[in-house]
């Protein structure tokens, strides 16, 4: 039987934690969670004010570049390092980093300061990520692993939805340094509950090496694909040198990666994971989810506040209905999962309806209520909630036990690189839509960043300008939200490939004791 750290009081004779030990582990996991998904949300509210104090306006967006690049070049790292030398040392490690980079940015006297010490952020944030991720696989088998997805689902809404509110209350009364300093306390809080209540099967020192050469090379791959995405289109022209030469780079990397972790005795990310058919239908999901998610996530708003005339302070409340009937639908969707043990019908309903809710935004235009266009979200947020967590979940479902950290990163890491396409492909187009409709009408003269105005900017308008401006933006959403439509067509079609392999039913002690678990199905 596998020997547990510290063995909780609480756990069964089996030496498996009880399902109240379990709960109180989740809910740390869920707090650290929290932490991380919280930060950008307060952060991009503050934003204004921080350039207000430290200048450096043409260099706003590596603030948020930079803490996308560590985190998404550390993810597959993190999974590996917990895979090797044991998850739990290795997440407390990640928290540390992300308070450090969080005091650091904090106290920041310019934009440069401020934009490394983001960096130092993300490296934190990415094994905060994967690590709960892979945590929970570790603590829950699939099969009951279902009940807590509404946890995770009501996490990512509070984090949506309070986030700009909060942001928006601390800068107001506290100044925007303490948008970073929140996170002390709530960091604190994560770290003595992780410390106390996690408890996982001792990992035996390893003698393998860090594929270092593979770590490299998929850092500069990541690295160099998320900077064409972020500044192609708007800092260089998508066939200007720089786009060129960096995408090649790309390129080069990953072939190389690839060509190195085939032959690496312990490679950062082992290939033969994705000789499972569902771990890469899976991982292509996940990444059209995120595609679609985060551009609607920046554009839904935009619209309201544009088109509709909401106030940017409630932006959080806009996505309401979106995010509530994620929530009810993840909820719904891991019960039925844990009571049946069934799930390969969740990812074509939930690539059938955000395919139909995508197609529904890109229909809204100047005259559409918020009542309208809250049902449009209600529809592509049920969607969403389908995929979330049940693409995680038959991922980690496809692997062996000894390779769930290195699965759930690469998981992660898929998503948060669709999330980078979907804001550069989406945000591209709709600006240009924008900017064409606007030359057309004769209005283009407002501002060159025209898609940037806000309500209180777009009252003191002439009334044809502003009619104008809300017709460009309506036709922007319309082609940006078409785009996402096409491209969920992709993973509603990727869903019906997908097998129904029996749920892994054992804890993580049995699992533990397992020779290997293996792969029922592959390509």
């Amino acid at each position: 039987m596998a020997k547990y750290e510290n063995q909780p009081a609480t756990a069964g004779a089996d030496g498996q934690p009880k399902a109240r030990s379990v709960r109180v582990v989740i809910l740390a996991l869920m707090i650290a969670m929290l932490l991380a998904m919280l930060d950008n949300m307060i952060v991009g509210t503050a934003m204004p004010t921080i350039v207000g104090e430290l200048g450096g306006l043409e260099h706003l967006s590596w603030v948020v570049t930079s803490y996308t690049l560590a985190t998404a070049a550390s993810t597959p790292i993190w999974g590996k390092l917990g895979d090797l030398y044991g998850r739990k040392s290795t997440f407390l490690i990640s928290i540390v980093i992300f308070l450090i980079g969080s005091v650091l940015s904090g106290m920041a006297q310019d934009m440069g300061q401020l934009i490394g010490f983001r960096a130092v952020q993300g490296l934190g944030a990415g094994g905060l990520m994967v690590g709960v991720m892979a945590i929970i696989g570790d603590l829950v088998p699939p099969r009951e692993r279902g009940k807590y997805q509404g946890m995770m689902a009501g996490v990512m809404a509070i984090a949506m939805i309070g986030g700009p509110l909060v942001g928006g209350t601390i800068t107001d009364h506290l100044g925007w340094r303490w948008s970073f300093y929140i996170n002390l306390p709530l960091g604190a809080v994560a770290l003595a509950m992780v410390t106390a209540v996690l408890h996982l099967p001792r990992k035996e020192r390893t003698k393998a090496r860090i594929d270092y050469l593979g770590a490299a090379l998929l850092t500069v791959g990541i690295t160099a694909i998320v900077l064409v995405t972020t500044w192609g289109g708007t800092e260089y022209a998508w066939d200007s040198a720089v786009i060129m030469e960096l995408a090649a780079i790309g390129v080069a990397s990953l072939v190389g990666f690839f060509f190195v972790e085939a032959r690496a005795a312990e490679p950062v990310v082992p290939l033969h994971i994705f000789r499972s058919r569902n771990f890469t239908l899976m991982s292509v999901i996940g990444f059209l989810t995120g595609f679609v998610m985060f551009g609607a996530v920046l554009f839904l708003p935009l619209f309201q506040q544009s088109v509709q005339g909401a106030s940017a302070t409630n932006s959080g409340l806009l996505l309401l209905p979106m995010l509530l009937s994620m929530l009810v639908v993840s909820m719904f969707a891991g019960r039925v999962t844990t009571s049946t043990g069934k799930y390969r019908i969740f990812p074509i309903a939930g690539g059938g309806l955000m395919v139909a809710g995508l197609f529904l935004l890109a229909q809204m235009d100047t005259g559409t209520s918020r009542l309208t266009s809250g049902i449009y979200m209600a529809v592509l947020g049920a969607g969403m909630g389908f995929l979330m967590q049940i693409t995680m979940l038959v991922a980690q479902n496809s692997v062996e036990q000894k390779d769930m950290g290195v699965a759930s990163s690469a998981a992660t890491l898929f998503r948060t690189l669709g999330s980078s396409f979907g804001v550069a492909l989406m945000g591209a187009l709709f600006t240009g839509r924008v900017q064409d409709e606007m030359a057309a009408r004769g209005g283009s003269k407002i501002t060159e960043g025209s898609a940037q105005l806000d309500a209180a900017s777009l009252a003191k308008l002439p009334d044809s300008v502003r009619e104008a401006y809300e017709f460009a933006v309506a036709s922007g959403t319309h082609a940006a939200f078409l785009l996402g439509a096409i491209v969920a067509v992709v993973g509603f079609v990727a869903a019906f490939f997908v097998k129904e392999v029996p749920l892994r039913g054992a804890g993580p002690a049995q699992a533990a004791d397992r020779p290997t678990d293996k792969v029922p199905e592959t390509v």
